[in-house]
């Protein structure tokens, strides 16, 4: 006989659990550059499409059928067997579709703007067919052999979140930093995302969401224990979130002088993803702790990556998912009020908990690390230089029109990226003013006119073109970010099946007065740096300068530019 208070009550739940979905495509969109917001809410759907069915077919059984030796369950594709408990089986199976779908997407956020989608969806397939439901088995699977040594992870702390964490920390790893995150020294450089509204209204879904998240994995609403086991799972939640987003505000005001914004919208959810694993466990005092400690983990955790590992998370998903995962589950063997060492004394729960974290984060880094290297040896996983550069909304779904976003979306910020262990230079361009010199002994001399010479080329070239121009002493410019269109008269796209024109195009256009440096040697050195041979490289205007003042000072002319 089927409870309808606990099918709604668990229905309910995993409609909240789906819009999560909504939530970190929010999150991940907004802390990324809108060049990339196409292919990223792609990404986030697919994952969610891609896991319903994935996981319906072969997932499910490996992780809720009958356990084999307590690794993995016995395949019931298409789901034959009854899962029913208090409501229906079809509502258990729902439930445990939108929590795989989580754990997939996840790793969405660490590979951003330089991931193939297909080879994604290689990822995807494989997250929620076989590595999700093993590690789950061992966890939520009565015969799973973490089950039975009295492992607790309540709504998924581990299951999910360390899981997905550790995927993306694998991901990050193997596919090399995006272009211009790092210097040839290896220094990390800020690569801003586009839009703080967006990642606020994807953590504020997310907090909404995991009501439902924590909430409902009670999955039963009868009887006075599970109403006060549910009131106490849902103010834990809010508190430890609600306690992480504080601490984050008073850290980065005492680390950096002014709160950072990111950080802070990751404390809460750094704080609701710790305190998934023991929500029903501690008291809300000790969840209070949890989401203080989670933001400093959360914090110095992505620092450390980023930093020290030279691992490039845009989002950081290894530090909130992963450390953060694992810190709750520890937490929990310290904290539980029935069996934590702080209430008993006792270490064996604490012991078996940090168990489990070790071998499930091992299993999932060492499998996943595993199907990346085979997607980048076969598919690839990569896109390349250009396809980055312009932003994977254009190279992979050729969606340009769809997005109004300033062209300086479309610049890399630097000249060096990290892949692996091996930095990675653009394009070198041989610049020798003193060889010029040699050759063009007339061209090569100033003479004494002031000239306004105005670039006009594609956004991607503009770190090239910065670094060539460099290497003859101009540093001064200014660069604007325009739309326009040469004789090639725009561009023709697809945008749902229809043809549609794009008359203006991204342009940058970079402006530089020299007085000094010979025109001759700047107009080669601008045509050695944009040329490639395709309609697009740009053109170069030279326009004599009457007068120039310098406002400070009222000097003019030459001493003006000095």
């Amino acid at each position: 006989m089927y409870s309808a208070i606990d099918t709604i009550w668990v229905l309910l739940a995993a409609v909240l659990v789906f819009f999560m979905q909504a939530g970190f495509a929010m999150v991940e969109t907004g802390f990324t550059r809108a060049k990339n917001a196409g292919h990223i809410v792609l990404k986030n759907l697919m994952d969610f499409a891609i896991g319903s069915v994935v996981f319906y077919i072969v997932g499910f059984g490996i992780m809720y059928g009958k356990s084999c030796g307590g690794i993995a369950g016995i395949p019931d594709l298409f789901v034959h067997g009854d899962y029913s408990s208090s409501c229906p089986s079809d509502a258990v199976v729902f439930f445990r579709i939108v929590f795989c779908g989580t754990a997939a997407t996840i790793v969405s956020g660490a590979m951003a703007e330089r991931t193939k989608f297909f080879s994604y969806v290689a990822y995807s397939v494989i997250m929620t067919a076989l590595i999700y439901p093993i590690e789950g088995h061992w966890i939520w699977n009565e015969g799973g052999w973490l089950a039975q040594m009295g492992f607790h992870d309540f709504a998924g702390g581990a299951a999910v979140h360390m899981a997905g964490g550790m995927a993306a920390l694998a991901g990050a790893k193997a596919l090399g930093a995006r272009i211009g995150k790092y210097t040839a020294d290896g220094k990390s450089r800020a690569i801003p995302g586009h839009s703080l509204t967006l990642a606020s209204l994807g953590i504020f879904i997310l907090w909404f969401s995991w009501f439902g998240f924590n909430g409902g994995s009670i999955m039963s609403m009868t009887g006075d224990d599970n109403l006060i086991l549910a009131s106490r799972v849902i103010l834990n939640t809010n508190l430890s979130a609600a306690a992480a987003a504080v601490t984050g505000m008073l850290i980065t005001k005492v680390r950096y002088g002014k709160v950072d914004i990111s950080m802070v919208l990751n404390s809460a959810l750094a704080g609701l993803v710790a305190i998934t694993a023991g929500c029903d466990k501690v008291a809300p005092f000790s969840a209070l702790v949890i989401g203080i400690a989670s933001s400093f983990v959360m914090l110095y955790g992505i620092e450390f990556i980023d930093h020290v590992l030279k691992i490039d998370d845009p989002v950081g998903a290894s530090g909130v998912h992963g450390l953060c995962g694992a810190l709750g589950v520890v937490m929990t063997g310290i904290l539980a009020e029935d069996k934590g060492v702080l209430y008993t004394g006792k270490w064996d729960f604490f012991g078996v908990q940090c168990l489990g974290v070790l071998a499930v984060s091992v299993f999932v880094f060492v499998m996943m690390s595993l199907v990346f290297f085979l997607i980048k040896k076969t598919i690839g996983l990569r896109v390349d230089e250009k396809e980055e550069l312009e932003g994977l909304d254009i190279g992979e779904h050729g969606i340009r029109p769809a997005y109004t976003s300033s062209t300086a979306e479309f610049t890399s910020g630097a000249l060096y990226s990290k892949s692996g262990n091996a930095a990675q230079k653009l394009r070198e361009i041989d610049i020798d003013a003193e060889n010029f010199a040699e050759q063009y002994p007339d061209l090569a001399k100033p003479d004494g006119k002031i000239r306004n010479v105005v670039i006009i080329t594609n956004p991607a070239k503009l770190e090239i073109l910065k670094s060539a121009l460099d290497k003859i002493d101009i540093t001064g410019m200014t660069v604007s970010y325009v739309s326009g269109c040469g004789i090639q008269k725009g561009s023709m796209t697809l945008y749902r099946s229809a043809e549609m024109d794009m008359h203006l195009l991204p342009k940058v256009k970079v402006e530089v007065v020299i007085s000094t440096v010979p025109v001759e040697l700047l107009v080669n050195t601008v045509k050695k740096a944009l040329y490639t041979g395709n309609v697009g490289d740009g053109k170069i205007f030279i326009y004599e300068v009457d007068r120039v003042i310098k406002v400070r000072t009222s000097q003019e002319g030459k001493d003006a530019l000095e």
